[in-house]
């Protein structure tokens, strides 16, 4: 799986980097033929606590699913999206299933 992560206002660090990608290889195991990802960590000008955003973007075959989610943390944010994002995952693919 073919992953991109673009970081908006701000330059991501490798470890930041290296658990998106690590987190995202997770995603495998409910779909074998996810062909990319695109991940796009925003960091919100506000100074509130929850300032930082992940947007997830991942495709497979016949269908484009998103996620996006606001946290304290780009590793919360990051772990909430790719959870709604496998919940996605399994619903389609039970949804392919069934017919």
């Amino acid at each position: 799986m073919q992953v991109k992560v673009h970081s908006v206002q701000f330059k991501a660090d490798y470890k930041l980097v290296d658990f998106v990608e690590s987190k995202l290889a997770k995603l495998q195991q409910f779909h074998d033929h996810i062909i990319n990802s695109e991940v796009f960590l925003k960091l919100e000008k506000d100074e509130k606590h929850e300032n930082k955003i992940a947007e997830i973007k991942v495709n497979v075959p016949g269908k484009e699913m998103f996620a996006k989610k606001q946290c304290s943390s780009f590793e919360e944010a990051t772990d909430l999206a790719i959870e709604a994002l496998r919940t996605q995952i399994t619903k389609f693919k039970g949804k392919k299933i069934n017919h």
